[in-house]
């Protein structure tokens, strides 16, 4: 088939948009395409944008930073995709005065996300673009629930090797806005899940994290409580020592 990945940059730039909520022309240069020149994925986000999947607005207290979102029509189309089925976006993601109100906190969220995927890049190990998933669901009983800045899953290990281990871990990220009681209240709500003995909930159905249509990864963020993760193919399943093959650990 002739150009059947035409469209793989355009479709990875709008699924990013969609699931961080938002980033800055910078960040998302970062995040899909740190191999080329920004001005290739300025012109990306500029034709997204022309085409109505993408919005702008410019941060004055911030030198004129210019951050992008997506649109209700661009949220529609990603959300469709198999990387993103099951993805409930927040229902101001594309209000221009909320991402404008919500730009401190999300933009130093997907900060933090390029610290893990330039992390990886760099020891050659494997998280992808969709492999950060803010704000998942994860309940805890008695009809409470923690919802973390994000959900990571990360491969340690080289990428074309079959002996990695998958991590997963919960990421609050702290810019002294919370009082010392609700921080508290909120460790302890960690507390909680951590001694929680069923398995906690995943976030997404996916038949491969790191094999996407597009080969982008991952793409399962949503706010309510998800499935269990499934392993890659071929991969083997991680075991506590003494544990059957038939029965999941407990966590």
């Amino acid at each position: 088939m002739i150009g059947v990945d035409a469209g793989s940059g355009d479709r990875l730039a709008l699924g990013v948009l969609t699931q961080y909520r938002m980033a800055t022309t910078e960040q998302t240069h970062r995040v899909i395409a740190p191999s080329v020149r920004i001005e290739q994925t300025r012109r990306r986000l500029a034709r997204l944008r022309a085409e109505g999947l993408v919005d702008r607005i410019t941060l004055p207290q911030a030198g004129r930073t210019r951050v992008r979102f997506p649109t209700l029509y661009g949220v529609q189309l990603a959300s469709e995709w198999p990387e993103l089925r099951g993805h409930r976006p927040s229902r101001t993601v594309s209000d221009p005065t909320a991402v404008r109100l919500k730009a401190g906190h999300t933009l130093t969220v997907t900060e933090t996300a390029l610290i893990f995927l330039e992390g990886a890049r760099r020891r050659g190990e494997l998280c992808r673009p969709l492999d950060w998933i803010p704000e998942v669901h994860h309940p805890i009983g008695s009809g409470e629930a923690v919802i973390p800045d994000a959900l990571l899953y990360y491969r340690r290990g080289p990428v074309d090797g079959d002996n990695g281990s998958m991590l997963r871990a919960l990421v609050e990220v702290d810019r002294a806005t919370m009082g010392p009681e609700r921080l508290a209240a909120k460790l302890t709500s960690y507390a909680r899940l951590y001694r929680k003995k069923e398995s906690p909930p995943d976030a997404g159905v996916r038949q491969d994290r790191h094999q996407s249509p597009r080969g982008h990864g991952p793409a399962a963020g949503r706010r309510a409580p998800a499935h269990r993760r499934r392993p890659h193919q071929g991969e083997p399943r991680p075991r506590s020592p003494g544990q059957s093959r038939d029965r999941p650990p407990r966590r």
